[in-house]
Parts: C-alpha cells; sequence; structure tokens
C-alpha cells in the first residue's frame, strides 16, 4: 500500500503568474496533514480549452520538484477526458512523471467523462466524479470517498485550494 499521499491545486490570479499549492500526509484519509508546500510562477500559459494541462502541468512540476516523492497525487481535475482515454491533466501529471498513481477529482461532469466515478460524500446529492491511473478506478473512487471530512469536498482538497488562493 501506498505511504505517501498528496494533493495539489494551482490558482492563476488576474494580475498574471501563477501559484500552485500541495498538502501532504502518511494517511490516504489526509487525516494528519504533514507538509504543506507551495510555488509561484512568475508566468504561466493561457487557458486554453481541452488544453488545461499546458497552464496547469508547470504549475505543478515547480510545486513537486522540491517535495520528497509522493506515491500517490490527488489533482482537480480529470485524468482522462473520456473512456478511450484522451489525456487530461491527470494523465499528463503521471506521464510527466509526478506520482506513481495520481486521482483526478472534478467538481462537475464532462460530457465525454462517461467513465468517470461518481462519489457522493457527506450529505452532499452532487457527486464529485473520480478518474485514475496507476492505481485502479475502484480503489480511487473508496480512496476519496473516505478521505477525512464531512463536506462533499473532501478536507485536504478544500485545505490546497485555500492555500494556492492565499498566496494569489
Amino acid at each position: 500500500m501506498a505511504t505517501r499521499f498528496g494533493a495539489a491545486d494551482a490558482r492563476y490570479p488576474l494580475s498574471g503568474g501563477g501559484h500552485a499549492a500541495l498538502v501532504a500526509s502518511d494517511d490516504p484519509r489526509f487525516g494528519t496533514i504533514v507538509e504543506q508546500h507551495t510555488a509561484w510562477l512568475d508566468e504561466v500559459a493561457d487557458y486554453a480549452p481541452g488544453r488545461f494541462y499546458e497552464r496547469e502541468l508547470p504549475a505543478l512540476t515547480a510545486l513537486l520538484s522540491d517535495v520528497d516523492p509522493l506515491d500517490v497525487l490527488v489533482v482537480d481535475g480529470y485524468v482522462d477526458l473520456d473512456p478511450d482515454g484522451r489525456p487530461g491533466l491527470g494523465w499528463h501529471v503521471w506521464h510527466a512523471g509526478l506520482a506513481p498513481a495520481v486521482i483526478g477529482v472534478a467538481k462537475t461532469s464532462f460530457h465525454a467523462a462517461t467513465h468517470a466515478a461518481p462519489v457522493l460524500r457527506g450529505i452532499s446529492t452532487r457527486p464529485l466524479y473520480v478518474t485514475a491511473t496507476g492505481i485502479a478506478q475502484a480503489d480511487a473512487a473508496d480512496l476519496v470517498r473516505a478521505m477525512s471530512g464531512p463536506a462533499r469536498l473532501p478536507d485536504a482538497l478544500r485545505l490546497v485550494d485555500r492555500l494556492a488562493r492565499s498566496m494569489s
């Protein structure tokens, strides 16, 4: 079983640049956060529909370059965008070697991602959409379902979002 888990997110202020944040835990539930890291990029690619990874991947690469290796990384978004495996952000993160297993947690449904596992958490009736590489999708969905926090979005993802926004 994996021993180091991370959750990462990035934000892009209107003034330019980008800020990425990571929380790490030795617990798949992220019950205890053992590390927090941030990274700032002065320049980032413009947003391009369908090419989100071009903007996000450099920020995550900079963020993870000074962090001890992770076994599983949870990212905000999709690993793959359709059942045929069209690469999404998570696949590009995995392909770049940033983690041997990547779990994508998306808050909104993407029309082509009919393969994504819907995960309900807390009392929410709106699912999260989970995709994965390097780990079975069912195991990834179970991990997300079991992550700490009573809300729809697990506490680790809420925290990393807040960290990324706080520097933007």
